[in-house]
């Protein structure tokens, strides 16, 4: 059971105990806090110090909570801050600004609070001395190109010429104390002892980095909690300045970051957190794992003292990885062939995200040393691929039951055998059984699947950009149905025969008309006010558009040569029995 210290205390306390030796870790962000949050600060504290502009209000008693620091002692005697990053260097730099004033000031009081402060900041001997070039605080944030002004603010007291949001905040709590010694000279000494002594602090120390983690997220509802990737830039920055690459590494990093930001959008952590789950799966299959159990992604990495980011070709795996994303995402033609990028497109509405990962295996390994596929043996990949999963869905739904089979085909990747699913065939008879009497509905993911597959079954469709957005369409409207009826069961509406993805701007407005109010939707046409309104460019639904009427008959027609379609489809790709 994981051990916790948890100790309530004033700044004065926490700052002041000889081991108290914070450390912001190379993992963590850079600092972030701008004007408006130590405006806040300043004044909540302000405020809670002397209530209603009067000193003589205050209650002693009282105690104003600024929230908990989490921290773990490291290997080398060290607290690093997990939680707390934020509001302990603002305090610092709160506490270095009155420092400095009091610096000028001869009075009894001036002078104890100077004392105060200096062992808040300072590191001191056995007499209490400070120690003036020995911080309580240091940073080595990997991205932060600014934490030597912080140092060096902390250790002069001087911001002249800074411009980093150190300085930034320093200057303004210099303003803030400048504004109240005019206006309340004799109360001065108060407000830095009421700040000292009755503002709060929960400092929780972990007996490790991971316990510490799970407290942070448990207990974080400000921001942002480290991510699983903050862990492993940490583990890099480490290995890449011994080898005294720090500043480009650090260059490389923050390109990797603008990336996965631009590509990446994961229901769960963070944009590079997704793509150190990709590369992941090829470094499982590498050491052929196939079973369904995926450990966590942090417990994969941490794995022999980090040994995995310990190796120049992860970097660059990851940075190749993450450029071939990039590709994808911006449907790059000079990369990939039109047959290919409409592969690609269908797969962007799969069930689930399974695909990613089975597509960055087969790219890491089959890529040559300009990071290039052979479009041909990509495409025919990617085809079977589209094919399996999508009857997989109908089959056996949920990603769970994918997982095995799809393992497995990852381990016959890297070991240059051919992607077959041999046990996974599907019985195309039932499986039809199983198609027409699934029912797919707008809420499973399925319906949209099967909707982009269709769509490129039509050899005049040019592929279509993935930046748009495509909601499924009612061809016989329900509108329609539950003013005219005209079916024999509302079943029909339902019907993948019914149904087709269309460009959001139009089915917005598409969406309940008449058959023959929607052909014009579908075709395009000029307002009265010679405004034009585009027409879609899915080119099925322009041919339906050519028809007097779409009825049940059509409905059914077209429900049955998808299905058909489909079956060939698994057939051609040789995954039926």
């Amino acid at each position: 059971m994981a051990k916790l210290n948890i100790d309530q205390k004033n700044i004065k306390d926490l700052f002041e105990d000889k081991k108290s030796d914070f450390l912001i870790p190379d993992y963590q962000r850079p600092y972030a806090w701008e004007e408006d949050e130590c405006k806040t600060l300043w004044d909540d504290i302000f405020e809670f110090a002397f209530p209603n502009n009067n000193v003589d209000g205050f209650n002693s008693e009282e105690e104003y909570y600024l929230g908990p620091i989490v921290t773990f002692r490291n290997d080398d005697g060290k607290k690093e801050i997990i939680d707390g990053q934020q509001r302990l260097t603002t305090l610092m730099l709160l506490l270095r600004a009155f420092y400095v004033k009091f610096g000028k000031m001869q009075d009894d009081n001036s002078k104890k609070m100077r004392e105060n402060i200096e062992k808040c900041i300072w590191k001191t001997d056995e007499f209490g001395n400070p120690n003036k070039n020995a911080l309580k605080i240091n940073s080595e944030v990997a991205t932060d190109n600014d934490k030597e002004e912080f140092l060096k603010i902390l250790k002069t007291g001087d911001a002249t010429n800074m411009k980093s949001r150190y300085a930034e905040n320093y200057r303004f709590f210099q303003v803030q104390i400048d504004d109240f010694l005019n206006n309340y000279p004799s109360y001065f000494s108060y407000l830095p002892a009421r700040i000292l002594n009755n503002c709060i602090l929960l400092p929780i120390e972990a007996d490790d980095q991971n316990t510490a983690l799970r407290i942070f997220s448990t207990l974080n509802d400000r921001g942002l909690p480290l991510s699983d990737a903050d862990i492993f830039k940490a583990q890099f920055y480490k290995f890449y300045t011994n080898k005294g690459q720090k500043k480009v590494f650090i260059e490389k990093w923050k390109k990797l970051e603008e990336i996965c930001e631009k590509n990446f959008n994961p229901k769960s952590g963070t944009p590079l957190d997704e793509l150190f789950s990709r590369y992941m799966y090829y470094e499982r299959a590498k050491m052929e794992i196939t079973s369904s159990t995926t450990e966590s992604l942090r417990r994969f990495y941490e794995k022999n003292k980090y040994e995995l980011l310990q190796k120049d070709e992860t970097l660059e795996n990851l940075i190749d990885l993450a450029n071939f994303w990039n590709d994808v995402a911006d449907q790059d033609n000079d990369r990939f062939s039109e047959d290919v990028l409409k592969k690609l497109f269908v797969l962007n509405y799969a069930p689930n995200s399974m695909w990613t990962y089975f597509v960055s295996v087969y790219y890491l390994h089959n890529r040559n040393n300009n990071g290039e596929l052979n479009n041909d043996l990509f495409n025919a990949f990617l085809q079977k691929t589209i094919a399996f999963i999508w009857a997989h869905s109908v089959y056996m739904p949920g990603v769970n039951a994918l997982r095995t089979p799809i393992y497995t085909e990852m381990v016959n990747i890297v070991n240059n055998r051919p992607v077959e699913f041999t046990d996974k065939k599907f019985d195309l008879v039932q499986l039809k059984s199983m198609f027409e009497n699934y029912e797919f509905n707008n809420n499973r993911p399925i319906t949209k699947s099967m909707l982009a597959w269709w769509m490129y079954q039509d050899s005049d469709q040019t592929l279509l950009s993935t930046e748009i957005a495509y909601d499924i369409e009612h061809i016989y409207a329900k509108n329609r149905y539950d003013k005219e009826g005209g079916l024999s069961s509302s079943k029909y509406i339902e019907k993948l025969g019914n149904k087709s993805l269309l460009e959001k701007r139009i089915n917005i407005r598409a969406s309940d008309y008449r058959f023959e109010d929607k052909k014009k939707y579908y075709n395009g046409f000029i307002t009265k006010r010679d405004k034009i309104k585009e027409p879609t460019a899915i080119v099925s639904l322009k041919k339906i558009a050519q028809q007097t009427d779409f009825v049940e008959n059509d409905i059914k027609n077209r429900n049955n040569k998808i299905i058909d379609s489909f079956l060939c489809f698994l057939k051609e790709n040789n995954l039926s029995k």
